[in-house]
């Protein structure tokens, strides 16, 4: 079983593009079923993931191929409504494929998704959503057997901004009739790429990045070409991994703006952040100072998918940080094996108490979700001697070229 060897104690310098976002291209790719046409998705990332919906895409009959960075799709020989059970299990994003194959084709045959396992995570929002438009679900033997004519537009009032519930009824309202609308939308800016690309095929979408999302539905889409948004996770896995590590980093083809809460962050934990355009400069070479009190929310707030990268940030502050995680159940399966480097923290239900000790020793750790995964590498960039980190298939679904980027900026790391 192969592993990241990491040796700590080294400062990064240097400068690194961030890729593109995977939570971006996910639905994209899936909404390019609705066309029928030929599209071009620039500034795919490299991963497991996209290899996974590329897949889902060449078992539905669609030509789809990754080269250097760009997904190219052609859905027009679709001639098939069910995604493999290990195909579903592979991630969790698998799911946006439902409203998409169900308004190209009427009908749709897949298992539950899989993906981290971060606790509960039912789809209901997505099922019941999808009823209110006209769909027939049924669960049948681990299955759901889905059918639909043309949807109608309806308004649709999440109970929480779920994104993946969000992208759904977007992909789902794009070709229904009528309009519809989606109160208490998901406001995070993979939302707004989607809207970007939907538009650009010729769809009538509005409203992202607020509370109320619009989708106007359209008899037809037509192929495009679409420049996916930088990963903002990517970059705030970066600039946690000089936050630990120390030392000065510069990010190109970022978006500052969606990173504002964790810049805020870090900066109170002492670093020095200064932002260019879509240029992001980050340092840190004094101690690092605890953070308060970082509670998860729904975006602008602060991200889920960070809380664990912060974490191994505090484990090395000068105080105490408290984190309160209200998105996932599951979220600090990580606290186990920074335990294992030597951190002290106190989990209470959703509520983990971090004290920043002296030092991290180099531990042999396992990532336990793609987050988390990363999370123990950021932790180990300032641990003494020589971490282990295996279970790299979490890693791999969601970053690009992930040790090659920290070896650029001057980190001892190997994949061996």
């Amino acid at each position: 079983m192969s592993a990241i060897y990491i040796s700590g104690g080294k400062p990064l310098n240097g400068s690194v593009r961030v890729q593109g976002a995977k939570n971006s291209v996910l639905p994209i790719l899936a909404a390019t079923i609705l066309s029928g046409e030929p599209c071009v998705i620039r500034n795919c990332p490299n991963l497991l993931d996209v290899g996974t919906s590329v897949r889902i895409l060449q078992h539905l009959g669609c030509k789809a191929a990754y080269k250097d960075g760009v997904v190219t799709v052609d859905t027009a020989g679709m001639n098939r409504y069910d995604v493999p059970e290990d195909l579903m299990r592979e991630m969790r994003s698998s799911v946006v494929f439902l409203g998409a194959i169900l308004s190209r084709t009427g009908e749709a045959v897949m298992s539950y998704p899989g993906g981290c396992d971060l606790g509960s995570r039912p789809i209901d929002l997505h099922i019941s959503s999808l009823k209110q438009m006209g769909a027939d679900i049924r669960e049948e033997g681990g299955f759901l057997i889905c059918k639909a004519h043309r949807f109608t537009g309806c308004d649709i009032c999440l109970p929480i901004p779920s994104v993946g519930a969000t992208e759904n009824i977007m992909l789902a309202a794009a070709l229904a009739r009528g309009t519809t609308r989606i109160f208490n939308a998901a406001h995070e800016p993979e939302i707004g790429d989607l809207q970007a690309f939907l538009n650009a095929m010729g769809g009538k979408v509005s409203g992202a990045g607020s509370s109320t999302v619009v989708i106007e539905g359209v008899r037809r889409l037509n192929g495009t070409e679409h420049q996916v948004i930088p990963d903002r996770i990517a970059a705030a896995t970066l600039l946690t991994a000089v936050a630990s590590a120390g030392g000065e980093i510069e990010l190109t083809k970022a978006r500052p703006d969606d990173l504002a809460i964790l810049l805020s962050v870090l900066n109170e934990a002492g670093c020095t952040i200064q932002t260019d355009g879509t240029v992001i400069h980050a340092k840190r070479d004094g101690q690092l100072k605890p953070m308060g009190r970082v509670q998860t929310m729904p975006h602008p707030g602060f991200p889920t998918d960070a809380q664990a990268l912060l974490m191994a940030v505090a484990c090395r502050a000068e105080g105490v940080t408290v984190f309160c995680e209200t998105i996932f159940d599951g979220r600090y399966r990580h606290v186990g094996e920074l335990l294992r480097m030597g951190a002290d923290i106190q989990v209470v239900e959703r509520v983990a108490v971090v004290k920043g000790v002296k030092r991290l020793t180099g531990a042999r750790v396992c990532s336990t979700d793609l987050r988390g995964g990363a999370a123990l590498a950021v932790a180990a960039l300032a641990a003494e001697g020589e971490t282990a980190l295996s279970g790299l298939n979490h890693i791999d679904r969601g970053y690009e070229r992930f040790e090659e980027n920290l070896a650029s900026l001057g980190a001892d790391i190997k994949r061996k």
